[in-house]
This record gives structure tokens, sequence and C-alpha cells, in this order.
């Protein structure tokens, strides 16, 4: 007698996987990245909000040495960190492979490079500006910790590092919490609207750790990606928006830190 076998994807091709594989692969996917993040980002503010003293009095450090004093090591730190984070990244391709699709699906390739870049950077020009004004006004009204971008040493690797810290933040974050969280809500039977609040919210979740302001602020910044990503079908320009953005938060930080009286410092 012969005896059939074949994967799962064999018997349940695409979008006709079994619902509780979808729930469950979904919920394994969030708890290996940006889930985890939220509940740790929780708890950091928890932390916060209990501790003695403002939250604008408390700062929030996102690119720091690994190994002070110590720069060759402090590199391979930051390296592995950078690399270690794109592992979900990663594993969505895997598991988009089982459909037959790609991370092409989600508009991650590089098909149409000038359009995504184009409109990643206009995008970065619209947010950047309110982003920055809109921080400011809650660090001010004590809803957000100082957000010091980047702590690390003055060494020839750290603008380097630093920009592939905040391509790395967002490739995780746009494949993730946009492409491939609102296909698997949409297979699951969720609602346009329900998807596009459980997107923001989680965007929103794991900022938390800055204060309120970082989540507002995220979660509304979530909530433009989600209408963005419906209209063009890609995730390309938001990575290119969240990069750039991302790059002047860091690059700039290190540049004008101290130097200038409108940008807080610890």
């Amino acid at each position: 007698m012969q005896v059939k076998t074949g994967s799962v994807a064999d018997s349940f091709p695409g979008e006709q996987l079994p619902r509780r594989f979808l729930r469950d692969e979904t919920l394994l996917v969030l708890g290996l990245s940006l889930g985890a993040s939220g509940v740790s980002a929780l708890i950091s503010f928890v932390g916060s909000v209990t501790k003695p003293g403002g939250l604008k009095d408390q700062a929030a450090t996102l690119n720091a040495s690994a190994a002070p004093g110590r720069p060759w090591l402090d590199l391979a730190w930051q390296l592995f960190g950078i690399a270690s984070a794109l592992v979900p990244v990663a594993l969505v391709a895997h598991l988009l492979l089982r459909e037959g699709e790609s991370l092409r699906t989600l508009g991650f390739d590089r098909t149409r490079p000038w359009p995504d870049l184009g409109r990643g950077a206009a995008i970065a020009a619209v947010i950047g500006s309110t982003g920055i004004a809109f921080y400011l006004l809650a660090r001010g009204l004590g809803f957000n910790l100082t957000v010091v971008p980047e702590a690390l040493p003055d060494v020839w690797w750290k603008y380097p590092v630093l920009i592939l810290s905040a391509m790395q933040n967002a490739i995780l974050e746009e494949v993730i919490v946009v492409g491939y969280l609102l296909r698997r809500l949409r297979q699951l039977g969720w609602s346009p609207g329900n998807a596009l609040v459980a997107s923001s919210v989680l965007r929103g979740s794991y900022h938390l750790y800055q204060g309120i302001g970082g989540f507002i602020g995220n979660m509304v910044m979530g909530v433009v990606f989600v209408f963005l990503y419906r209209r063009w079908g890609r995730v390309g320009p938001l990575v290119v928006a969240h990069s750039l953005l991302d790059i002047g938060a860091f690059v700039g930080y290190a540049l004008l830190a101290g130097k200038v009286s409108w940008l807080p410092t610890p």
C-alpha cells in the first residue's frame, strides 16, 4: 500500500490553512517578536510611572553600548543584536513559502525601487516634522520620558551601526505589524476596521516604554501606515519611510545632542 506523505500546505494550500493553524502561527510570530516587545514595554512603563519623579525626568535609551570600553566586542554585540532581531522576518518569509507565496506578496521586494523611495521620503518628511513636535509637547506635559536615541561611544562604526539599527527596526515592524499581521487577520476573518485597530495598538504598545506620548504617537502612525499599505499594497514605501525617520532620529541626536537648546537630553 502506498503511503501518502506531504506537508500541511499540501492538504491546505494558501489561505485554506485551518484557522487554528493560522491563529497559533500568528501568536507565535508575535510572541517571538513585537508582541513580546509590547509586554516588555508595558512592564517598563509600569516601572517608570511608579518610580519617584516625573516621566520627563527619566530617560529611555534606544541604542546603548553593550560593552563599554571594549569597542570591538561592542561592535560584535551590536551586529548580533541587529541580525537576531531580523530572524522573525525570516520566519515570516518561510511561512509565506508554505503558501506558495513570498515577501513579494507583502510588497517587500526590489521590483519598484523608485516609487517606494519617493513615497517613503514623502511620508518621512510629513511624519518626521509632526512627530518631533508631538514628542516635545508630550514630554513638556509630562506624558513622556526623555528619549535618548543613541548612547554609543564615538568610534568609527557608530554611524553605520545606527543606520543598520534604523533599517532593522523598519523592516521588522513594517513586515510583521503591517504586511504579515494584516494578511493573517484577514485570513482569520477579521474585519478591516478591527485589523487596523489591532495593528495600530500593537505598534503603540511596544513604544509604551517611552511613555503615553510614545504610545499615542506611534498608534496614530500605525493608522496612517495601514491606510497607505491598503492603498498601495506594498510595505516597501513604509520600510523606506520608517528607515528615514529612525536614521534622522538616531544620527540627528548624535550630531545635535548638547548643541541645540530645543533637543532634550538627560
